[in-house]
């Protein structure tokens, strides 16, 4: 292997960076250009013309016959009337500049080798078939070994001719240069970073100013710089994306850590997606080789893009087709452990996917993979925008798949939930040993975490008059009930679409409203809702019972805890009722006061009442003396004696049967024969 990177770019210790015939041609003092020809410095008028494009070669054919069977085949296999004297070559792989230099090889002219111009020099080689049989030390033996053994061992080399590959293709896939270069890149790309020696362009190391291309010779990194795990990734990502897919696969196979990986795919999609991820959204790696979202802007200066453009502000421009083509690829190469990325990444992939309308087959898996951490999402990445006309603003439909992707993934984990990652993953750089991803998976936490997300989710969306009840319903109703211990979020978005919908009827007000438990409202949302004029009778009845259970109890609690408790245990309530304030939405707190005020006033009104029921209770029996005295006997008649006494004892009875229930079948037995005996006596 050569140590060649403390070497300049444009030259190598390959006969010292110039390539020459083994033999010496015509006499020649160079190629000198007028306009868009060029012309050999010969005495000899040339005889050939080369057509390439717009740009023409006025050459001789004896140099080129000699070292070139393609030539050969042109010139002498032409039928005799066509004119052997013009040659067009337009498909000639790496264009004039390809096609120069092999002519200047054939001349015997010194060739200067560079990573720029070799992968265009071997394509060219290969399709003028300057092989071996034609002269021994031909172009294409030439070439090939500079590859083999100056470019392959080269960490910047390999960058260079793979970036410049883009315009060669097929041949460079035909030659395996791609192939050998991303193989190269894969190597440097999974050594040890306590074993680097070679220049990188990348994050400069702490205390350290950044690399750069001009001050290579002597600016190597020392045994003592700290090399982070992703010193690589600016260099890579200045790929293309199929040479960037084949990168990533190689390394794949030799067991780089799988949020590396991921990091890197965030890392490119950052650059070539404009607008994908927001800058400063992400932190860098950390001492401890983990990777936590590692940053990157949508924008990137320097590195080797510099040495191919020229200017390290010029990114080409990414149409929509090709934008469609880095989606499709980057979701094809995400590492499919879960973390890998992050769920925030996944959706604005997810968006923009369903802009440019990636092949449905890729957005299902994209959306799995959604499913898989959607406890980690926001509220600002579920609303993802419906791109089909006359339906909803957001895209509500994605949503409830999403959701039902995790409920699928939260069972299979609940099922198996002792799923690690493979060895490999952990081992690469000696990173730190297992990673977070496996302990999240079976985090009790993440059902309720998604239920307020959603519960977020369809407040806002249910602002659209465009939302159908069918289509709230189904999300509302889409997650378990053990997923929310308390409804007051669902609360908040049944009221937020009944404002937005105004015209609905009855009926559709009461389906809308078992979404959510009044039982599990708190009393604060209980209060509110008692006063919600948009909500159904029913609806307010349930809540008002079930904002007196929790009063009761609430007032039984406290009583007890005044009675056998000290101060100390009252803490934890009076600041976790104010927690539990504070936290409560604004919506619940407005028409608070007024609705206090309505109940104290309906209780007063209630004991007004039984205070008004207790005095006339009392004036009846007042009364019922008076009328006592007033029809005392006061004819001597037997009869009426008899009727006047039997309506007394009846009303004697009367009260003892309020008074006491188990006396009164006794009383009324000795009165009942009492009578009866006085009833007799007045018949005698």
């Amino acid at each position: 292997m050569w140590d060649s990177e403390s070497e300049s770019v444009g030259g190598r210790d390959y006969d010292n960076g110039v390539l020459s015939s083994s033999k010496p041609g015509l006499q020649t003092d160079g190629f000198e250009q007028r306009g868009k020809s060029w012309f050999v410095s010969t005495d000899i008028p040339s005889d050939l013309v080369v057509q390439i494009g717009d740009v023409s070669f006025h050459i001789h054919k004896y140099p080129l016959l000699s070292r070139s069977g393609k030539m050969n085949r042109v010139i002498y296999e032409s039928p005799r009337d066509t004119d052997v004297n013009k040659v067009a070559l337009n498909d000639l792989p790496g264009g004039p500049e390809s096609f120069e230099l092999a002519a200047k090889f054939c001349y015997g002219i010194a060739v200067d080798l560079t990573a720029a111009n070799i992968s265009g020099l071997r394509c060219a080689a290969e399709y003028l078939e300057m092989t071996e049989d034609l002269e021994e030390g031909n172009l294409i033996f030439k070439t090939e070994a500079f590859l083999s053994y100056v470019v392959l061992s080269s960490w910047r080399d390999s960058i260079v001719v793979l970036k410049s590959c883009e315009t060669l293709s097929p041949w460079s896939e035909n030659l395996q240069i791609v192939r050998r270069c991303s193989e190269s890149i894969a190597w440097k790309a999974c050594a040890n970073p306590k074993g680097i020696r070679w220049q990188y362009t990348g994050k400069p190391p702490r205390s350290s100013s950044s690399p750069k291309w001009n001050e290579m010779k002597d600016s190597s990194p020392s045994r003592n710089t700290q090399v982070p795990p992703d010193w690589w990734f600016e260099d890579v990502t200045i790929l293309r994306i199929d040479h960037f897919v084949r990168v990533i696969t190689a390394i794949k196979v030799k067991g780089m850590r799988y949020e590396l990986i991921g990091a890197v795919i965030t890392h490119y999609a950052a650059k070539w997606l404009p607008g994908l991820i927001k800058e400063g959204a992400t932190a860098p790696l950390d001492e401890g080789n983990n990777v936590s979202n590692i940053s990157s802007s949508s924008s990137w200066n320097g590195g080797l893009h510099m040495i191919l453009s020229g200017n390290k502000d010029d990114l080409p421009a990414v149409q929509v087709k090709d934008q469609r083509m880095i989606v499709e690829s980057l979701i094809s190469i995400i590492p499919p452990q879960r973390d890998s990325v992050s769920c925030s990444f996944l959706l604005r992939l997810l968006r923009m996917a369903n802009m440019l309308r990636v092949a449905p087959a890729l957005v299902t898996e994209l959306e799995k993979r959604v499913g898989m951490q959607l406890e980690q999402a926001t509220l600002g990445d579920l609303l993802i925008p419906c791109y089909n006309k006359n339906e909803t603003t957001y895209d509500v439909d994605l949503v409830q798949r999403l959701l039902e992707h995790f409920l699928v993934q939260e069972q299979s984990e609940n099922s198996s939930p002792s799923r690690h990652s493979s060895s490999s993953d952990n081992k690469m750089y000696d990173g730190g040993s297992h990673r977070a991803g496996a302990i999240n998976n079976n985090n009790p936490n993440a059902k309720m975490r998604v239920a307020r997300l959603v519960d977020s989710y369809l407040t806002e969306v249910s602002r659209d008059r465009n939302l159908s009840l069918t289509k709230f319903q189904v999300l509302a109703e889409a997650l378990p009930e053990s997923a929310r211990s308390c409804d007051d979020g669902l609360y908040r978005a049944v009221d937020s679409y009944l404002k937005a919908h105004p015209t609905l009827t009855e009926h559709e007000r009461k389906r809308l409203c078992r979404v959510m438990d009044c039982q599990k409202l708190s009393i604060d949302a209980c209060m509110h809702a008692a006063q919600n004029e948009r909500l159904p009778l029913r609806v307010v009845v349930q809540v008002l019972f079930s904002e007196q259970v929790k009063i009761s109890n609430a007032l039984a609690t406290g009583s007890l805890k005044e009675a056998g408790e000290s101060q100390f245990h009252h803490q934890p309530i009076v600041a976790s009722r104010k927690t539990l304030l504070e936290g409560t939405p604004q919506s619940f707190q407005e028409g608070w006061a007024s609705a206090k005020k309505d109940i104290n006033t309906l209780k007063f009104e209630l004991e007004s009442v039984k205070a008004k029921y207790l005095e006339l209770q009392n004036d009846m029996e007042t009364l019922q003396r008076e009328f006592n005295k007033v029809s005392k006997p006061k004819q001597s008649s037997s009869s009426s004696s008899a009727w006047a006494t039997g309506w007394k004892k009846l009303s004697k009875l009367t009260k003892m049967a309020e008074n006491s229930d188990s006396g009164s079948h006794v009383a009324n037995a000795d009165q009942n024969k009492k009578a009866t005996r006085r009833w007799r006596n007045s018949i005698s």
